[in-house]
């Protein structure tokens, strides 16, 4: 099960830090992916962290914005998302697939949603003023 939380409203310019917390599964040989999906848009990959290492992946839309980041201990990986956008207004979803999940997204340069196998709710972010 994964659980994302952390959203809410917030000025454009703002942050907000996001967190998806995994409960059942072994943190080992994953990966695990925030995605987001805006009104009326397809869902986005937009960040993913292997449970192995600190690989990661950026969309192009949120590099040198957004951080992700994973507590091994506590199971769960955080999106620190600075310098919001309205843009950036979607319901984030956290995802848990294989390491292709992680791997494709570097030689592609896009997330496929088809390597996650599990999904927590979404959670809404509102870049507003």
């Amino acid at each position: 099960q994964l659980q994302a939380s952390g959203g809410g409203l917030v000025q454009p310019g703002g942050s907000l830090r996001l967190s998806c917390a995994a409960s059942g599964f072994t943190f080992r040989d994953y990966a695990i992916g925030w995605f987001r999906q805006a009104p009326g848009k397809e869902r986005e990959g937009i960040s993913c962290i292997s449970s192995l290492s600190d690989n990661t992946f950026y969309a192009n839309s949120v590099k040198g914005r957004f951080t992700i980041s994973r507590d091994v201990a506590k199971k769960t990986v955080y999106l620190q998302m600075n310098s919001l956008r309205p843009e950036d207004t979607a319901v984030y979803y956290c995802a848990i697939g294989g390491l292709m999940l992680l791997t494709t997204a570097q030689a592609m340069g896009v997330m496929d949603e088809d390597y996650s196998d599990y999904w927590g709710q979404g959670t809404l972010v509102t870049v507003s003023s």
